[in-house]
């Protein structure tokens, strides 16, 4: 399934009033891998900027004077995502603005004539009932690094998007590298019994420092399942390697 991990940036919150994208960010992921293809543009707005969505974002009048209208980039935007399913947070906001700017320019068709949406907020909030569930919230509960997003911007915000919902959704799908051939012995999924009596094979050790770091992780997973580490299940916890 192909998906496209969006967010955009606005002049303020509500586009009823006139607000307009000034940035859309897009990831492209096809069966949950990162194909590298995404989507950025920056966008020259009807309006001003309201002070407070500066704040959030950082992108100021004078930068975008030079970028395109909406108008402008429409069709190729729409190309990139048409089709596939989006996957926003806090899907409602995006997708009325996104709307709104289609309706404005006069563009037949709307988000949901296009796309399916995947609200990542929703999810969320199902997953994490009463927590926070934003963006910097849910980085920290799944071990996220963004220590580098000092201000919103649409195509960051939609790249750590996209690791967020993977780890969310239930992280890697698959560790097969392969198929096993017809007997299902050999090829790459398949069972090769070799002798091992002329082997002398290496055992490696955790030294003390990486003994204390699984017993934290251990102890991290444990307490994120409520209990249900099946590694700290035994008599003898430090027997567990």
């Amino acid at each position: 399934m192909r998906q496209i991990v969006l967010d955009t940036e606005t002049t303020g919150l509500e586009p009823k009033e006139g607000h307009n994208i000034i940035e859309i960010g897009c990831v492209e992921m096809d069966n949950r891998r990162l194909t590298g293809r995404t989507y950025h543009q920056y966008i020259k707005p009807d309006r001003d900027i309201e002070e407070e969505a500066i704040a959030v974002h950082g992108i100021t009048n004078e930068s975008l004077v030079d970028k395109p209208k909406f108008a402008e980039i429409t069709e190729e935007f729409i190309e990139f995502i048409r089709g596939a399913n989006l996957v926003i947070h806090n899907a409602a906001f995006d997708v009325g603005f996104i709307d709104k700017e289609l309706e404005r320019n006069g563009y037949p068709e709307r988000v949901a004539d296009i796309c399916t949406v995947t609200d990542s907020l929703k999810l969320a909030r199902e997953k994490h009932p009463g927590q926070k569930n934003n963006l910097d919230a849910l980085c920290r509960r799944y071990g996220i690094d963004n220590s580098h997003r000092e201000l919103h911007g649409a195509l960051l915000d939609s790249e750590i998007l996209a690791d967020v919902y993977l780890m969310m959704t239930g992280g890697q799908t698959s560790l097969v590298l392969g198929h096993e051939g017809d007997d299902g012995v050999g090829g790459v999924g398949g069972i090769r019994r070799v002798e091992g009596d002329h082997w002398e094979l290496t055992v490696p050790r955790a030294n003390d420092e990486e003994q204390a770091a699984h017993e934290a992780f251990l102890a991290l997973l444990d307490k994120k399942s409520g209990g249900g580490c099946l590694w700290l299940k035994g008599e003898d916890d430090s027997t567990v390697h």
